[in-house]
């Protein structure tokens, strides 16, 4: 199965989403910010990964504000 890519644009806007849900300083924001500017695959793949062990509604919420 193929992972769906995500632009850089698309995730700078899900750390934004993410800082009003969990908060500027919780870790997953900071590594989305940080793949967001970096494009780095290394930071990519961390963002991911941590964005995934996330509650689901703290995804769920971040999602739902990328979607207005």
């Amino acid at each position: 199965m193929e992972e769906t890519a995500i632009d850089r644009e698309a995730m700078g806007r899900l750390a934004k989403a993410l800082a009003f849900v969990c908060g500027a300083d919780h870790p997953t924001t900071i590594a989305l910010k940080a793949a967001a500017e970096s494009g780095i695959e290394r930071d990519i793949k961390n963002a991911r990964t941590l964005f995934l062990r996330l509650k689901q509604s703290d995804r769920r919420a971040a999602l739902a504000m990328l979607e207005d």
